[in-house]
């Protein structure tokens, strides 16, 4: 402790270049907090899909949908638990620019655990919906958009007609549904009994199955054999498990681990070298008054730990600025991620390399300190 002031007057004993050495360093990390956040929380994410539901969708994007039927030979395949579907339907509200998506669903309790993580619906509401066959949940963000409530009946105007002819469909709302997809906020989920039903074209049709597997570990070998059982069907089908979608788009967008450490790696090691530079030239600048201290009694080893200190002390405190700026700015690239979090070893990874980054930078001006000659530092040698 009784050095506490001699490293702090130290570290102060140029302002400006302190203050310039505690920003870029607290930049650094603030960056680095953000992307190596950004990487292991999609990792997280990713992890906690779940993979033992698959979806299944036309082998075609855009092309013949899927026959209802096909339900049953889904069912009979091994290693199938259960299987559901769902269709949509997209219209507007009252003017042409306030879409609204319509998730028909078969209301069964699968939908209250399916993935809800991303899409929940409380088994009141599910029980409210089976009971009504027009009836509509929605989300919070369509309540407050539109003024909507819970016994309230709304008309949706579609391109889907009806088979009397009418493009107008009508909704009693009966309960809510929390959706945290992107994008999603404009959701209702309705009954496809109703839309199969009442519409024009396309009975008896799906927009795609979803399939539990008794086994995670079999998704894939699941998924293999129902496409196989429809590669001669007049709709092929193209299966992948929740997981294995998720995983597939993050790589669309490239190799986001590739990215964020290339980044990371070069901002690092700029920052050791312009670090080691301003070491270095405060060594110079105080090489009399290490002198001094060498004559008051310090020796080589206390005056290398001295410096080290100081470095340690500078690093750690703007590193845990930098990782703290991050921590508050996460929230708004989580918003582009659905369930997305900043884990804590993220934290502990920057402290790390704020510990490296201190002993890199402090270790050359640290040995020529302590190896400086009193003699030859006092007359200026």
């Amino acid at each position: 402790m009784k050095y506490l002031p001699l490293i702090w007057t130290g570290i102060w004993r140029k302002p400006v270049r302190t203050a310039l050495i505690l920003f870029q360093v607290a930049v650094a990390f603030a960056l680095f907090g953000v992307l190596q956040g950004m990487k292991t929380g999609v990792a997280h994410a990713i992890a906690k899909v779940r993979a033992d539901v698959l979806f299944v969708a036309p082998a075609v994007q855009g092309g013949a949908r899927l026959p209802i039927a096909d339900l049953s030979r889904i069912r009979s395949i091994s290693g199938v638990k259960t299987v559901t579907y769902a269709d949509a339907l997209v219209g507007t509200y009252q003017k042409p620019t306030q879409v609204v998506g319509v998730l028909a669903v078969e209301p069964i309790d699968l939908w209250t655990t399916l993935v809800p993580d991303l899409f929940q619906i409380l088994p009141t509401d599910l029980d409210a919906l089976r009971q009504t066959r027009t009836g509509a949940l929605i989300t919070s963000d369509l309540a407050k958009k539109y003024g909507w409530h819970v016994g309230e009946q709304v008309s949706i105007t579609s391109n889907t007609l009806q088979s009397n002819g009418s493009d107008t469909w009508t909704f009693n709302i009966v309960g809510t549904v929390s959706d945290h997809e992107i994008g999603e906020g404009g959701l209702m989920v309705a009954n496809y009994a109703y839309l199969d039903d009442a519409r024009a074209n396309d009975k008896g049709t799906v927009r795609n199955f979803y399939v539990v597997v008794s086994d995670p570990k079999r998704a894939a070998a699941v998924a293999d054999a129902i496409d196989r059982t429809f590669v001669n069907s007049a709709v092929g089908t193209r299966t992948q498990s929740f997981r294995a979608n998720a995983e597939q788009a993050l790589q669309s967008i490239g190799d986001l681990n590739f990215a964020i450490r290339w980044v990371i790696s070069a901002v690092l090691i700029a920052l050791v070298f312009s670090t080691a530079t301003m070491m270095m030239q405060t060594v110079r600048e105080r090489t009399p008054e290490l002198a001094v201290l060498k004559t008051l009694g310090f020796n080589d080893r206390s005056v290398f730990l001295l410096l080290m200190t100081e470095s340690l002390a500078m690093c750690i405190a703007a590193a845990l600025v930098g990782l703290a700026l991050s921590w508050i700015a996460f929230p708004l690239a989580a918003r582009y991620v659905a369930g997305l979090t900043m884990p804590m070893v993220v934290v502990g990874l920057g402290v790390v390399g704020a510990v490296l980054l201190a002993l890199i930078s402090a270790s050359v001006p640290g040995y020529r300190a302590a190896r400086l000659q009193v003699v030859d530092a006092l007359a200026g040698r």
